[in-house]
């Protein structure tokens, strides 16, 4: 493996997000240290207020943290300011969401090449024609997404991503509103997509069969890591999460997963 194999894709260092003020005040990241894995899945998971959304979020400017550092591809964007932030997510990050956000009026291959359109860059035809192999919808193209199933619009969604050759893709519930056969072809899709086309994805769920399609998993609660599974199954993360919650209770919010390891590589 070489150095530039074994640098993260993105890191974060102390970081800090606080909602609100006083009492009311919401600590969603506690001083969080993280590096992600350049050509990996990373799937971030946790109980709801955890701050993993939070966390990917301030990854992937989206959100401003309060204090630390987040580098991504060896830029640091904490320190970005808006127009260099917009730039970032236009031109070296990819985005997948719950909502699939598909233009209604486009096709499914106009919905593919929209950020390259926005950006008035060319279209690579052999990038393009890799990215839409990989997503199994070549038959689909001039599909509008009323006539493509939620599965295929978010295989659409995830090809839109990748098609700008991202640092990194960053997927937030990606499955949250497919079903299980829906979910395998989109989770198949981002797996392929890290071990075949070499991306880097972070992703959050809730959901321990979407996480076992990882590399690693990463546990939060109450806005700190609090352990991490590599070559994760559906069972050994749900038995992480078992652990979580008896762990969360006789800590009093610091919690700490048996035999965790540091969330770094």
């Amino acid at each position: 493996m070489t150095s530039q194999q074994k640098t993260p894709i993105a890191s974060a260092r102390g970081l800090v997000k606080t909602y609100g003020k006083g009492d009311t005040a919401v600590h969603a990241l506690a001083g969080v240290d993280v590096d992600f894995g350049r050509g990996e899945l990373t799937a971030i998971m946790g109980p709801s207020g955890s701050g993993k959304s939070t966390l990917m979020h301030c990854m992937a400017g989206l959100d401003r943290t309060d204090a630390g550092t987040v580098v991504v591809d060896g830029l640091e964007v904490s320190g970005m300011n808006e127009r260099r932030l917009t730039k970032l997510r236009r031109d070296r990050l990819g985005f997948v969401f719950q909502a699939f956000n598909l233009v209604p009026t486009l096709t499914a291959l106009e919905n593919i090449t929209l950020p390259l359109d926005i950006a008035r860059r060319p279209v690579d035809k052999a990038h393009l024609d890799t990215v839409v192999q990989a997503v199994g919808l070549a038959d689909r193209l001039d599909h509008k997404p009323s006539e493509l199933s939620g599965g295929q619009q978010q295989r659409v969604a995830c090809a839109r991503a990748l098609v700008t050759r991202p640092a990194v893709v960053f997927a937030d519930e990606p499955t949250g509103n497919l079903d299980s056969t829906s979910s395998a072809e989109v989770l198949g899709f981002l797996r392929r997509s890290v071990d075949e086309l070499g991306q880097s994805v972070v992703m959050v769920t809730h959901d321990p069969t979407a996480a076992s399609y990882a590399h690693r998993v990463l546990f939060l609660a109450d806005g700190r890591l609090v352990g991490e599974l590599v070559d994760p199954t559906p069972d050994s993360v749900l038995a992480a999460l078992a652990a979580l919650r008896p762990a969360r209770a006789a800590s009093n919010g610091s919690p700490v997963l048996p035999a965790a390891q540091p969330a770094v590589l």
